[in-house]
């Protein structure tokens, strides 16, 4: 099967198309030079397209990284035969991932938000930055190495609070303490729109409306199905909303309505 043939097999719409040729490319750049390639930082929707490319390629050696273990956004390495994956992670300040601490006066109300937009101000992609750490009096960044001198330099302010810019090891990174709470309800049958009502206090009926709309998303893609099953495991997300996962599915009340627990992050 040659690139053509397999992008159209596994590429969704034009933008999944997109992502998928540039690892490909990294793909066979590692192959043919025997070096290790990575792609740009891969929200999860995208790594779970970039996994297929990987099991359709017979899974050629490769880790996916995001400077820290629990980063969402991922750069997807391939590997040369030369190199194993403790290696690769042990090069920490000679890889191609680097860090930066912005602090700010506590109290600022910083968020999320004002990071990324300011960052994209600057004329960078998106696919150069990862994770975005925010806590009370910081921001700790994960950027392609090749932006960490320019970030410092430029990045001068989120929002309108000033910023102090400095290199950060990975080693150092400090992700803050996410907020999450438990949701426990009955549903009388497991369908996406049965479970988002209860994960974001919403009736049935609204919730359907988001998905039909597209605006819901389950494993981080969109999926405009209300009656699709959803599993332990799944996660749900909605702009505006939040996000939560399925901690448990099963077992059946004396009237028998499925028990479902959530844990809902905020």
């Amino acid at each position: 099967m040659n690139k053509t043939e397999l992008l159209d097999k596994l590429a969704r719409d034009g933008e999944e198309r997109l992502v998928l040729a540039r690892a490909l490319d990294k793909l066979n750049t590692a192959q043919r030079k025997n070096i290790p390639a990575y792609t740009g930082f891969l929200s999860p929707a995208e790594r779970s397209g970039v996994e297929r490319l990987i099991a359709a390629a017979q899974y050629p050696r490769h880790l996916f990284w995001g400077g820290f273990p629990q980063a969402e956004r991922t750069v997807c390495v391939f590997l040369p035969d030369w190199q194993e994956e403790e290696e690769f992670l042990a090069l920490g300040e000679e890889g191609p991932l680097s860090a930066l601490r912005c602090t700010f006066p506590r109290g600022s109300g910083l968020t999320h938000r004002d990071f990324l937009g300011a960052i994209l101000g600057q004329g960078i992609t998106r696919e150069k930055i990862g994770d975005l750490l925010v806590g009370e009096d910081r921001c700790d960044i994960i950027v392609l190495r090749e932006l960490e001198d320019y970030l410092r330099l430029n990045l001068t302010s989120a929002g309108r609070v000033s910023l102090k810019v400095s290199p950060l090891p990975l080693s150092e990174i400090q992700v803050p303490q996410q907020r999450v709470s438990l949701v426990r309800d009955t549903v009388a049958a497991p369908r996406l729109d049965a479970v988002a009502a209860s994960a974001f206090s919403l009736s049935r009926g609204k919730a359907a409306d988001l998905i039909s709309a597209g605006r819901l998303l389950l494993n981080y893609r969109e999926c405009t199905k209300p009656d699709r099953a959803v599993a332990e495991g799944d996660v749900l997300s909605c702009r505006g909303l939040g996000k939560c996962s399925v901690k448990r599915l099963g077992g059946r009340t004396k009237k028998g309505r499925l028990l479902l627990e959530l844990e809902r992050y905020r």
